[in-house]
């Protein structure tokens, strides 16, 4: 993006049907619908010549040049596609001003809670060892995410694939969280700074899985945090199988979304080995049951045999006394 004089504190808002024209790159947009809106900005859904895209129009340059550097990240981490992959940067003069903006790969899907919510909690630990391998890649090229939350993980496919959305929070390791959602921070639970850290999105990780359990949220009570969450995790069946792994999250003890992965892998193997254990016990109990009515079919049929024979013997007894 070429320094421009951008327009200081003011915001631009596009309408359905409104035009947008980059000044540099000249390639023309057509605003469909407002997706959504943050401190850096509104994304919309535009029409493009290459079809669907997602375009965010800026309020700060430096917030902006920020995202897109964020986005250059994404677009290649390690060979994996984090997000959503950059396609333009460009300046939009209007009659208020000159704003920044960008544009994305419009990313098709379901939002994460909902996708939990039709999928079934099964899906839960499956999805985030994919999470957690974003995370681990996103960490290890210098970057937290930061508002890390359900609002900004799409699910995509078949088959199924999370991937990251509205960068506007991504903070380089080592400064402070540019943005926050409450219920996600770890700030707002008394569990820690809001420094840019790995264990700070692995905080994040822990409450979007309490969030899954628990779709309308729910606020904090009280200093005891920790014993408010643990019995929130406690008292969800779907969440038992994970909340040692959770509950580590929560206090800070995974500094690496790696770690975390792994320990995440484990329980859902622990899961499987416990299914494989229960179904082989009913197996068994069926193949008793089948044993036993099979031996209790058997002992029917000789009883009926025995019958049959004593009233035939009895029946030929009378015919011959008749004669």
């Amino acid at each position: 993006m070429i320094k421009n004089s951008y327009s200081k504190n003011q915001e631009c808002k596009l309408h359905a049907g409104s035009k947008v024209l980059g000044k540099w790159h000249r390639n023309p947009y057509k605003v469909i619908r407002t997706l959504g809106a943050g401190a850096t900005g509104t994304v919309y859904l535009a029409e493009s010549a290459a079809g669907l895209v997602a375009l965010k129009v800026g309020t700060d340059n430096m917030s902006i040049t920020s995202e897109v550097n964020v986005l250059k990240h994404f677009s290649k981490v390690q060979g994996q596609v984090l997000g959503p992959s950059l396609l333009d940067v460009d300046d939009l003069v209007t009659s208020g001003g000159t704003f920044p903006f960008y544009v994305m790969e419009y990313l098709r899907g379901t939002e994460f809670i909902s996708y939990m919510q039709s999928r079934g909690s099964e899906w839960l630990g499956i999805l985030m060892i994919q999470l957690l391998g974003d995370l681990d890649r996103l960490h290890s090229a210098g970057w937290v995410f930061g508002d890390l939350k359900p609002d900004n993980i799409l699910v995509i496919g078949p088959p199924a694939r999370v991937r990251l959305l509205d960068v506007g929070g991504t903070t380089l390791i080592g400064r402070s969280i540019k943005e926050y959602t409450e219920f996600y921070d770890r700030g707002y639970w008394g569990f820690g700074s809001r420094k840019a850290e790995p264990s700070y999105d692995l905080f994040a990780v822990a409450m979007i899985m309490i969030n899954c359990a628990y779709p309308k949220r729910f606020e904090k009570q009280g200093e005891k945090t920790f014993e408010q969450l643990k019995r929130k995790v406690e008292e969800q069946p779907s969440l038992l199988p994970y909340r040692d792994v959770i509950a580590r999250a929560l206090q800070g003890k995974f500094d690496d979304a790696k770690v975390m992965r792994k320990e995440m892998m484990k329980a859902i193997s622990n899961i499987s080995s416990s299914q494989q254990a229960t179904s082989k016990i009913i197996k068994n109990q069926t193949k008793k049951r089948k044993h036993k009515q099979k031996k209790k079919s058997s002992y029917f049929i000789e009883i009926f045999l025995l019958a049959s024979f004593l009233l035939l013997a009895y029946i030929l007894y009378l015919f011959g006394q008749m004669m």
